[in-house]
């Protein structure tokens, strides 16, 4: 690539880049062309081949798109990731500024799994992590501790959903949450392993909810909540929300 312009084999390379990254994020060129600071005729000589890009308009599109176009080694790919502030491709692609709402901690509420009737409670930090360029979770206050989770937090443009993900040596446990209610609180679906006696392990799955700390005041409880606690009645209620509300569907014969 020279100061000023691509070679046509470097200029059909990122043309392509642009084209996939329209299709994936379902915007229009005339969008792209006006988050670019680019005119719309410029970038579409460009992926058309009549005119190649310049840097200049490779280091906007860039911006627009926080991807990089431009060959580079997966080192500096993932160095300027982190520069940007642009969660990876398999994330989301998400910048910080636009999913800064989500930060914070969140009381998580579900069903017991030893006992449907009581609710178990413990507390997930959502934060963004600055050496690996995206947000990451992390769970406290669990009664059983040896069984706190921890990993990395997806929010992919497609599905409007946000996804908790752990993978601990190929084992995954998550979490897909709706996006926030008016009122900060986020329902839908854990997925994981239940232990058993010794080594035994099965699949459940159960209604879950992340309501933000602060609403719930200074002191709230964590662990098993029980029938009778002075929380139990507020923790039932979106329990049952999250279940009689269309955030999920539960499918039973």
């Amino acid at each position: 690539m020279t100061d000023q312009t691509l070679s046509a084999e470097e200029n059909d390379a990122v043309a392509d880049m642009v084209r996939e990254a329209l299709a994936r994020r379902r915007i229009t060129r005339q969008y792209l062309a006006d988050q670019a600071k680019i005119s719309l005729s410029t970038l579409e000589k460009a992926l058309s081949g009549q005119r190649p890009f310049t840097l200049a308009s490779i280091v906007r599109l860039e911006a627009a798109l926080g991807l990089t176009l431009r060959r580079a080694t997966p080192a500096k790919l993932a160095a300027a990731s982190r520069f940007t502030g642009i969660a990876p491709e398999d994330l989301g692609s998400y910048a910080r500024p636009a999913v800064s709402w989500i930060e914070g901690d969140y009381v998580t509420i579900r069903p017991s799994f030893s006992n449907p009737d009581s609710i178990y409670a413990y507390l997930t930090c959502i934060a963004w992590n600055e050496e690996k360029s995206h947000l990451t979770f992390k769970e406290s206050e669990r009664v059983d501790a040896a069984f706190t989770q921890d990993g990395n937090v997806s929010i992919p443009h497609q599905s409007g959903y946000i996804y908790l993900i752990t993978n601990k040596l190929g084992q995954y446990r998550f979490v897909i949450i709706s996006r926030p209610t008016i009122a900060g609180e986020m329902f839908g679906i854990l997925t994981t392993l239940q232990s058993g006696r010794g080594m035994h392990l099965t699949p459940v799955a159960t209604p879950i909810i992340l309501v933000p700390a602060k609403t719930l005041g200074g002191n709230p409880a964590y662990g098993r909540v029980e029938k009778g606690h002075s929380f139990y009645a507020k923790y039932k209620a979106y329990v049952t929300r999250a279940l009689e509300e269309p955030f999920a569907l539960f499918v039973a014969k």
